[in-house]
């Protein structure tokens, strides 16, 4: 059972239990080669906090006194692993050495046997340089050994590996298949030759086509993916659970793993580590180890640097922030930032789950932001959802002070007088100046020196903006005349802007019928709260600028606007506790507006269209009818409040 509890888009942070004990995603399984025990399993569970780990049941079932003695006492004694226990299948083994002398169905059993908490199917691995023909018969081969394996898994549960070689059409074909099957994870498999080969911007499409087909209420593991450099973008793309058998492998050839790269200890200058490993010891006196210390040393190092880089994924995950540290990672190689620039190609699969807003800014660190799907939301809404005031714009150039309508308050007055629309070309591309302080516009920090790309960009898409705005003109501050008379109200041009920017034109006219009352702050003079014909419709969040629905909003919203626009329908038996204020689980949710993004405003209904709550969404609408556990809507308020 899998189930969500924070995210960042795609990025999932989540509780996946296995027979009573939880793993916390994203997570990392280190490999245990049973013969060899660089780190004893023991050690890995209490020393490194590392709660699930794989080993292969294929070596042991081809060692006779490992067999012997796992079907004996069971696997997680004969490890001494009180963790969750993962299997591989003699797969890789395939990969490297050719053919393996096994069936599925004995090593399905072998595995179920020795007390493996999660098995894996004998799949078939799809190498790089297969042609899509070979491809595709593998992979008939491999649903078909899977469907066997699910027929046999018992209690245990079992790996549905997504296999495909490089073909994105065969990828997510094959994940869609595996998700109607019984199986309990979806592995992304035969990726190892991509990474061992720098082929990281491939290795994008091979993730991002299988995430197109999964059942989104089980986690996605990127099999052979434990490098600390890897892991920031693998858990941007959705990625829950990892493995690393590298830690080992490469202490062995002495090398050791960084956030930037891996170094053979006798190319490295120093030793500029403080991981307690190495803490106190100098580059000489580690070459000077004796063989077996200097392994073990050295895979204790590999360790920690995976630890210290999850970790850190966790808490970028848990602040909305991950785009900035997988931006910062994918600097540290060539390959990767080709990676990170492929990315960009799937911004709108991405934009699906990416939230409407976060807490805090939106840091720039390159050109490459722009591949960000927030980017392509905001571009897509103003296109779709804004209404200009005039018909005759000001181009006005970004500005370090934000909300831009401060520094140039009294240039924007000019231009309105006139009867001018205030826009400001910024690096999101055109900013009306109605909008300026809503997310992610004033939520966003950019350098002081721009960069040619994106000044070059951000006026292409200006310029497009203002002919399809309908703009019958447009010209520099300098330009605006100074005997302007025209009469106009700046808030209500905000509060009204917002609102179809965020919940769409018809949505925003039904909110703003009759008469208009804003309340301001204060302290501040901002906007808080819109009345419409006395109700209490709407509250602008002084955080991102953007608005709280309220009950008397969703119901004129529910009049004027046909379902399925804003709405999430529950079923009858869970209408009296979401009216009563609780929060709406996907295994109640009947269906919902496939346009919802996660934070966004929703209204929850019953079967007949009557709204009971507003809220804000926490999953996506296509992770809705997959998931078993978890919440679909933070419900604010239940009609009965």
């Amino acid at each position: 059972m899998f189930e969500i509890v924070k995210r960042d888009g795609m990025a999932r942070m989540g509780k996946f239990e296995v027979h009573g004990k939880i793993v916390e995603t994203p997570a990392l399984l280190p490999v245990v080669n049973p013969k060899i025990n660089t780190i004893p399993p023991r050690e890995l569970y209490e020393k490194f906090g590392f709660k699930a780990l794989i080993t292969n049941s294929y070596i042991i079932r081809n060692t006779p006194e490992l067999r012997d003695k796992a079907l004996e006492v069971g696997l997680h004694e004969m490890l001494d692993y009180p963790g969750v226990i993962m299997t591989d299948s003699g797969t890789f083994q395939s990969h490297m050495y050719g053919e393996v002398d096994l069936k599925n169905e004995e090593i399905v059993q072998f595995q179920h046997d020795i007390g493996t908490d999660i098995g894996t199917v004998l799949d078939i691995f799809t190498e790089p340089f297969w042609t899509k023909e070979q491809t595709a018969e593998s992979i008939e081969v491999t649903l078909g050994r899977t469907k066997v394996a699910c027929d046999m898994k018992g209690d245990m549960l079992i790996n549905g590996v997504v296999q495909g070689s490089i073909y994105q059409d065969l990828r997510e074909d094959c994940a869609r298949k595996m998700a109607s099957m019984d199986i309990d994870v979806h592995p992304i498999g035969g990726v190892v030759p991509l990474m061992e080969q720098y082929r990281y911007s491939e290795l994008v499409d091979v993730v991002m086509s299988s995430k197109r087909g999964i059942n989104h209420s089980r986690p996605v593991h990127l099999f052979g993916a434990g490098h600390p450099m890897i892991l920031a973008l693998a858990t941007l793309m959705g990625c829950d659970l990892f493995d690393s058998a590298g830690y080992a492998k490469f202490a062995r050839d002495e090398r050791m793993m960084f956030i930037d790269g891996t170094f053979r200890l006798s190319d490295m200058q120093s030793l500029d580590c403080d991981c307690p490993a190495c803490r106190g010891h100098t580059l000489q006196e580690l070459r000077r180890m004796e063989k077996k210390a200097k392994t073990r040393l050295i895979a204790e190092h590999n360790l920690y640097q995976i630890t210290h880089e999850l970790a850190l994924v966790r808490r970028y995950l848990q602040e909305g922030r991950l785009w900035e540290l997988a931006e910062l990672r994918c600097r540290a190689h060539p390959a990767l930032l080709d990676a990170l620039r492929r990315l960009k190609e799937h911004q709108a699969q991405m934009e699906l789950s990416d939230p409407i807003s976060r807490d805090g800014a939106i840091f720039y660190t390159g050109p490459e932001s722009r591949g960000r799907p927030t980017y392509l939301r905001y571009l897509q809404r103003i296109r779709d959802r804004y209404v200009p005031p005039t018909d005759k714009a000001v181009i006005f150039p970004e500005c370090q002070g934000k909300p831009y309508s401060r520094p140039y308050a009294e240039d924007f007055d000019k231009a309105r007088r006139a009867g001018f629309t205030p826009i400001v070309v910024s690096p999101f591309g055109p900013v009306p100046a109605e909008l300026d302080e809503m997310y992610p516009l004033a939520q966003s920090l950019f350098p002081s020196i721009p960069d040619m790309e994106t000044d070059t960009e951000s006026e292409r898409l200006t310029f497009q903006f203002l002919s399809a705005a309908g703009f019958k003109g447009a010209i520099t501050p300098e330009q605006i005349p100074e005997d302007g008379t025209m009469e106009y109200d700046a808030d209500l041009l905000r509060a009204k802007a917002v609102a179809r920017y965020q919940f769409g034109i018809p949505a925003a006219d039904a909110l703003f019928r009759g008469e208009i009352q804003l309340v301001r702050s204060k302290k501040t003079g901002k906007i808080r709260n819109v009345i419409s014909d006395g109700e209490h419709v709407l509250s602008m969040r002084a955080g991102d600028g953007l608005y709280t629905l309220r009950m008397e909003g969703a119901k004129r919203i529910v009049e004027a606007v046909p379902a399925p626009h804003m709405r999430v329908v529950v079923m009858d038996d869970a209408v009296p506790f979401v009216s009563d204020g609780r929060n709406v689980f996907a295994q109640f949710v009947l269906s919902c507006d496939q346009n919802l993004r996660p934070m966004e405003e929703v209204i929850v209904t019953d079967g007949k269209d009557n709204p009971v709550a507003t809220g804000r969404m926490f999953l996506t609408p296509f992770e809705i009818p997959f998931m078993k556990k978890g919440m679909a809507v933070k419900v604010r308020s239940g009609s009965d409040d």
